[in-house]
């Protein structure tokens, strides 16, 4: 399995990195690493994460990782990251574009 991260994961990955870096630069060298380290066991593991709850999709999941959801698709061969946000904020049908 290979995973591909959508354009808008990529950008909120930076936006929430810059936001916590407003506070501590190495806190959110500590996040990215955590993220990325998280989705490293979906090469394995693809059906990891649960069913995201407002869409109930089988194919649609989520890791969470503290306060953040990496939600992504299974995809035939592929593991797309379609975005990350924080637990708090319900996924928009937007977000499932990647």
């Amino acid at each position: 399995m290979s995973v591909i991260w959508s354009p808008l994961a990529t950008e909120k990955i930076r936006d929430i990195a810059s936001y916590i870096a407003l506070d501590n630069p190495s806190a959110a060298e500590q996040w990215i690493e955590k993220i990325f380290d998280a989705v490293k066991q979906l090469n394995d593991f693809p059906e990891s994460g649960r069913i995201v709850p407002e869409i109930k999709r089988n194919d649609i999941r989520e890791l969470v990782q503290g306060n953040y959801r990496v939600i992504y698709k299974v995809q035939n061969k592929d593991i797309l990251i379609l975005v990350v946000k924080s637990y708090r904020q319900i996924l928009s049908p937007d977000e499932l574009q990647p």
